[in-house]
């Protein structure tokens, strides 16, 4: 099952940079929640900071608390590469491991995290992941070729198919279908839709009319000017962002007057 994130006065810095403002929203587990906003306003960077993706470029640090179910990822004993265990994250761009086949590719966050496990239930978990990823049925002949041979829709699935073999509890992704076809971005709509059963999902998008096809809430950022930090405005529920929104930026955002 999903759980539920807590962010309490988080601000996010790149160097001397303040990049994002006291941020507080609490995140429900096992819905989809949107990100959305104009460029640089910080999205994409709290994002990271969810699965402490964030602290992996030099300099980079933040200040506040990210509550995965009450626990503070950012704790003194918590361990970076268990949080991203439980906390798994799909890119924008698909990035299967070019050397690798489809079944490896399946497999690689089970082999990074030394997992034994037997050939019978390495086979069980390749097809548990890709039926879930919404990918079995088309690649179940030939797991031995390179996932880099598939589709960019089909990559974006198998890179989702990896994120999940590892049973994580919450799933973040950075604009999935910023690169995909409108048949593709309609495939991965939908399977977000079936996975908020099993997971909690956080994810960016540019995309106002994805945000609002496929996410419960939405949470919209922004920014006073270009080099002032970005900020939450508000977040709620998708219907109530985009029918009736409290803030006034939030509004000219969403009719296109700005972004």
């Amino acid at each position: 099952m999903g759980q539920r994130i807590d962010v309490k006065n988080l601000n996010v810095y790149y160097g001397n940079f303040h990049a994002v403002q006291d941020v507080n929203m609490v995140i429900p587990a096992n819905k989809v929640t949107a990100f959305i906003g104009p460029s640089g306003c910080g999205k994409s960077t709290v994002l990271r900071t969810l699965n402490r993706m964030h602290e992996i470029t030099p300099g980079a640090y933040c200040t506040g608390e990210v509550l995965l179910e009450g626990k503070n990822l950012y704790d003194k004993d918590t361990d970076p590469v268990e949080v991203r265990r439980n906390v798994g994250m799909v890119f924008q761009r698909a990035n299967p491991f070019p050397t690798m086949s489809i079944r490896e590719n399946v497999l690689a966050g089970v082999t990074l995290n030394n997992r034994k496990i037997s050939k019978s239930d390495a086979d069980d978990l390749v097809e548990w992941a890709l039926r879930g990823a919404n990918l079995w049925k088309e690649v179940k002949d030939r797991l031995d070729n390179p996932g880099i041979g598939l589709s960019g829709g089909q990559q974006q699935r198998l890179c989702i198919a990896r994120a999940v073999a590892v049973h994580p509890q919450v799933l973040l992704m950075d604009e999935p279908c910023s690169a995909l076809d409108p048949i593709s971005t309609l495939a991965v709509e939908d399977l977000i839709n079936e996975l908020k059963k099993d997971y909690t999902i956080v994810i960016v998008t540019h995309n106002m009319q994805q945000a609002a096809r496929c996410s419960d809430y939405t949470g919209f950022f922004n920014l006073e000017a270009i080099g002032k930090p970005g900020h939450l405005v508000e977040l709620d529920e998708t219907s109530t962002i985009f029918q009736h929104p409290k803030n006034p930026k939030t509004e000219e955002y969403i009719s296109g007057r700005f972004g």
